[in-house]
């Protein structure tokens, strides 16, 4: 799954939560990061870009610039105020970083992202957790892929820039056990949306 480390990354034209974007453009001179996850509403999207927002200011200082590739301009936007509001911001402030259209999949198939071993529930691929890292020569540095999903996001080390985000996401589906978690509790977020869990720390 994904380019080939040396590669140049594909120069992409997309619409993102900050309008329309060539990719190289964005990218101007810095290293670039580029990641996607499976979908909006999903735990991954309040826990590891809520954290990506918070390293925001340390990418800056590293000379890093940050894109996100997920859905469509519409969630990303209703997303993001989960995002906000899970990690005690206003949840109509906006992210530090713009976040790719890719409802039809045309990004996630460029860049060879689509997982053939997940499937969602109407039996179709989901694409991958994958993080590229790319260098000022727009070539690719970097690439990390997380499978499979139901494991859960395990740390990303982009190396040479000291950053390190951490998120788990477990998977409900087992009762969790009585002799490790206090309880699973459900975060209320502006969406509505049932999708982020929590428990006390043992």
């Amino acid at each position: 799954i994904g380019r080939l480390l040396g590669d140049v990354a594909p120069n992409f034209e997309a619409n993102t939560t900050a309008g329309r974007i060539r990719f190289h453009d964005f990218l101007g001179n810095p290293w670039g990061v580029l990641s996607s996850h499976p979908r909006d509403f999903t735990p991954v999207c309040p826990t590891e870009l809520g954290r990506a927002a918070k390293l925001a200011p340390a990418f800056a200082k590293r000379n890093v610039n940050l894109a996100l590739s997920i859905d469509s301009v519409e969630d990303h936007l209703a997303c993001s105020k989960d995002i906000n509001a899970y990690n005690g911001k206003e949840p109509t402030e906006k992210l530090p970083f713009p976040i790719v259209d890719d409802k039809n999949w045309d990004l996630t198939m460029l860049m060879g992202m689509p997982d053939p071993a997940e499937k969602d529930e109407k039996d179709m691929p989901v694409a991958a957790p994958v993080v590229f890292v790319t260098g000022p020569d727009k070539k690719l540095k970097l690439s990390s892929t997380q499978l499979p999903l139901k494991r859960g996001v395990p740390p990303q080390l982009i190396e040479r820039m000291g950053l390190v985000s951490w998120s788990f996401q477990p998977s409900l589906k087992r009762k969790p056990k009585k002799l490790f978690l206090k309880g699973v509790f459900t975060k209320e977020l502006p969406s509505g949306k049932k999708y982020v869990h929590y428990t006390p720390q043992p």
